[in-house]
């Protein structure tokens, strides 16, 4: 599947987007795939957070749903979004 990092999450990554394969995961699941995508990145890109601590923060679209629950379903899904808390005014 998919995965596009935005904003604090990108830079966290050091890109906009991965693939993950579904049968890398423990269990069909976003908790899962955070797990990986933690573990994947971790000292890719010093200087900020890292991404498993930006992760924590976190909200997700899953293919186009959105989702703070770990236990989603990612058994079928194509594309996750990673959607740190925005600001603005």
């Amino acid at each position: 599947m998919d995965v596009h990092f935005f904003a604090a999450a990108r830079a966290a990554a050091g890109t906009a987007q991965t693939t993950v394969q579904h049968h890398q995961l423990s269990s069909p699941s976003l908790g899962a795939l955070i797990d990986v995508l933690g573990r994947d990145f971790e000292g890719k890109n010093t200087g900020v957070m890292g991404l498993a601590d930006v992760l924590t923060r976190c909200s997700f679209l899953v293919d186009g749903v959105s989702t703070t629950d770990l236990t989603t379903s990612l058994e079928n899904a194509h594309r996750v979004d990673v959607l740190p808390p925005f600001a603005g005014g």
